[in-house]
């Protein structure tokens, strides 16, 4: 591959690669959150070696409804922690709203896209409106105004449910900006590709990225 062919996309292997590197900066955040965990394949058994063949979860992340999470955040920021700290269930229990996020690798698109769910405590699953309610004002302007980032309901791919999707179409353009903006002529090391990916996608969706993981980005 010429310095001058790359796309902004990766490979299944690169991808591969990438799920390691995205797990081992996690861990070395040190986050009160839970850690990133690689499910292969069931249809291909659990000791299944393909690459790609299965996805990245990060599951039970809880978030309190909008009328509390403003109050939530200000007083946070003068921890400097804004995003750990913010996880921290509500006292309310029907004001508690849980998120799953799964990183899974497109092999149309040869990028990452992520599949969320959120419920509440009592298992019913969230509505888009609901969602949407959780997600910072800034996300939503986004999501409304960027021909890249909309949000759509599909089967999840190896769980066969409904899962929300921020869609892939236009990932590989930005990111070949992110990571080569400085030096537009070079291919990045792709080793890092994910947490790249992730320290703006994960802030789109309201996953609320450990502020240390973006110094390690």
């Amino acid at each position: 591959m010429s310095m001058y062919q790359w796309d902004g996309t990766l490979s299944p292997s690169e991808f591969d690669i990438s799920v390691s590197d995205l797990c081992e900066r996690w861990r070395e955040v040190g986050t009160s959150l839970p850690q990133w965990v690689w499910l292969p394949d069931r249809a291909l058994g659990a000791l299944s070696c393909d690459v790609a063949a299965g996805y990245l979860a990060i599951e039970n992340i809880y978030h309190q409804n909008a009328s509390e999470e403003g109050s939530c955040e200000e007083s946070i920021s003068r921890d400097e922690e804004p995003f750990d700290e913010a996880t921290l269930v509500p006292s309310n229990k029907n004001d508690m709203h849980i998120y799953d996020y799964h990183i899974l690798y497109s092999f149309t698109f040869r990028v990452p896209v992520l599949y969320f769910r959120g419920y509440q405590s009592d298992g019913c699953p969230l509505k888009l409106v609901d969602i949407e309610k959780d997600l910072p004002a800034y996300s939503l302007k986004l999501l409304r105004e960027s021909k890249w980032a909309f949000i759509t309901q599909e089967d999840h791919p190896y769980l066969h449910r409904p899962w929300y999707t921020l869609h892939p179409c236009g990932t590989g353009d930005w990111m070949k900006f992110l990571l080569c903006s400085d030096a537009p002529n070079k291919i990045p090391p792709l080793h890092g590709y994910l947490s790249a990916w992730l320290s703006v996608i994960g802030q789109v969706v309201g996953l609320r990225i450990p502020i240390g993981f973006f110094k390690s980005v």
